[in-house]
């Protein structure tokens, strides 16, 4: 259901029936937010069943996550993807000094 389908405007009164609805533009930090959360193409999605992957939360402090979405936007990619790949990286590295 849309929500301008509610009859509501955006003070909460209800619209008078002849009322146009208004055009809402987009909200720029919800699109950024969405797009952020949304998976890459490479990475594995809900139809190939997710394999053995294993979801982490990941606390950051303020300066951190910040530096970290300003090189996320540099690189065109996101926040999540950025830190994946980091992760990825590291665990890569350390395999190879253990001589695995």
């Amino acid at each position: 259901m849309p929500i301008g389908s509610l009859g509501r405007s955006k003070s909460g009164r209800h619209r008078p029936a002849g009322e146009p609805q208004a055009e809402t533009l987009p909200d720029e930090e919800l699109t950024s937010y969405l797009a952020a959360l949304a998976p890459d193409s490479d990475n594995e999605t809900t139809a190939s069943g997710f394999g053995s992957a294993q979801v982490y939360q990941l606390r950051l402090q303020l300066m951190a996550n910040e530096q970290l979405k300003e090189l996320a936007a540099e690189r065109q990619t996101s926040p999540q993807a950025l830190a994946t790949e980091w992760v990825m990286q590291r665990l890569e590295w350390e395999a190879r000094q253990r001589g695995h």
